[in-house]
Parts: structure tokens; C-alpha cells; sequence
């Protein structure tokens, strides 16, 4: 059976870099948000729940109203939990029958930003926490999705993520600076060949050794 890695962070944190870095590495990873974006298309279950909370005119012409979604969505963090409790059993199931279809892998992922929160921590062995100051998120956030400010920081807010656990996050992202950074290509390829080299021979999640992939995280703040 594959050892599976959750990879997770707050929006603009830098996570996808790191999920890439790992699908470079041979490791296939399950990308929640796309994957959760098909569902929300497809799975009868989700669209007859949704369909019965907002009425039939969120799938008004057999697609989904994205505008309509996203304005309750964001409307309270209650809107949120009814949505959720909705879409995330049918994620997870998801999730689980993709990892069936890749036995074949000693090892592979979920990114998700609410890895945690949705309920996923039981569904993988090691957890990689990805993390950035607040205010790089945001900067990032804003760049990558052409939205408002405040809209990012309304979409952290909903996260559930409190003041102090942004704290916490950043002065972790400083410790891992300070602690030395990969600064060149020549550096940063020597590194994913030793992280390579690693995945290769890990057998169980004992064997996994956390100063390596942490080097993922310092590689992803080069490439970002």
C-alpha cells in the first residue's frame, strides 16, 4: 500500500509548489481543489445536495452558477460548513479510489489547503505544512488570481485559521529561512536529486526524514 503525504497551507503559502516539485519527483499527487471543481460538475449526489440548499437555478442550464455558489459560500462561515459538509464525503470517497487506481507508487498526495479541517488527516500518513507570512499569501493570492485584496482576505478569514496560527506559521517560515535557503540552480538540483533519492528507498512513514522534506519547502521559495 502507497504512504500517503498530505501537503497543505494557507491559500498563497506556496503548497502547489511543492505539490509540483513532488509530481517532478515521480509522486502523483490528488489536487483537491481541481478535483473538487469536477465533482461539483459531475457527481450527482453533490449537485442533488446543493441543488436542494440553492435551489435549482445553481445548476441552471446543467452547469454549475459559479457567481451564485461563491456569493453563499463566502456569505458566513456557516454557509461555508453547510457547503462543505456536502462536498468533502464525496471528495474523500474520491480521493480513495484514486489512490486505489495508483498502487503501483511506493508513495503519493492530496494537496489540499484545508487538509486538516475537511477531515483528511486520518487519510494520510505524514502531513507537509507549507507556510508563509500573512501578508506574502495575500501579495501572492492577489497576483495569481487577479483578485481584490479583499477578497483574499475574506477567503483567509473563511479559512478558520485564527491571528495566532498565522503567527505561528510565519515565525516557523523565518526559522527555515535563517535556517539556509537553496540560492542556485546547480543548488537546487543537487537537492531534488538527493530528495529523489530519498522517496525511492522510503518504505514506511518511519523512514521519512523530515530535514529532506523540509528541502522541499526551501526549494519552492526559489522557484516562486
Amino acid at each position: 500500500m502507497a504512504i500517503k503525504i498530505g501537503i497543505t497551507g494557507g491559500i498563497g503559502s506556496g503548497k502547489s509548489m511543492v505539490s509540483r516539485l513532488l509530481e517532478v519527483l515521480g509522486v502523483p499527487v490528488y489536487i483537491s481543489d481541481l478535483e473538487t471543481k469536477r465533482l461539483m460538475a459531475s457527481d450527482s449526489l453533490i449537485r442533488e445536495d446543493l441543488s436542494a440548499l440553492l435551489g435549482a437555478e445553481v445548476y441552471a442550464g446543467g452547469t454549475l452558477n459559479k457567481p451564485l455558489l461563491a456569493s453563499y459560500l463566502f456569505g458566513s462561515p456557516e454557509h461555508a460548513k453547510e457547503i462543505n459538509c456536502i462536498v468533502h464525503p464525496r471528495v474523500k470517497e474520491d480521493f480513495r479510489r484514486w489512490t486505489q487506481c495508483r498502487t503501483a507508487f511506493p508513495i503519493v498526495g492530496i494537496e489540499s489547503a484545508i487538509l486538516v479541517e475537511a477531515g483528511f488527516a486520518g487519510e494520510v500518513d505524514a502531513i507537509v505544512m507549507v507556510y508563509a507570512p500573512e501578508e506574502v499569501r495575500i501579495l501572492r493570492a492577489v497576483r495569481r488570481d487577479a483578485s481584490s485584496r479583499e477578497l483574499i482576505e475574506k477567503r483567509i478569514a473563511l479559512s478558520g485559521l485564527s491571528k495566532s496560527e498565522f503567527f505561528i506559521q510565519s515565525c516557523m517560515y523565518q526559522k527555515i529561512l535563517v535556517k539556509g535557503n537553496v540560492r542556485t540552480y546547480d543548488e537546487m538540483r543537487k537537492q531534488l536529486a538527493v530528495i529523489k533519492e530519498h522517496l525511492s528507498k522510503v518504505e514506511s512513514t518511519e523512514d521519512l526524514e523530515l530535514d529532506v522534506m523540509e528541502s522541499l519547502r526551501m526549494i519552492a521559495e526559489i522557484l516562486d
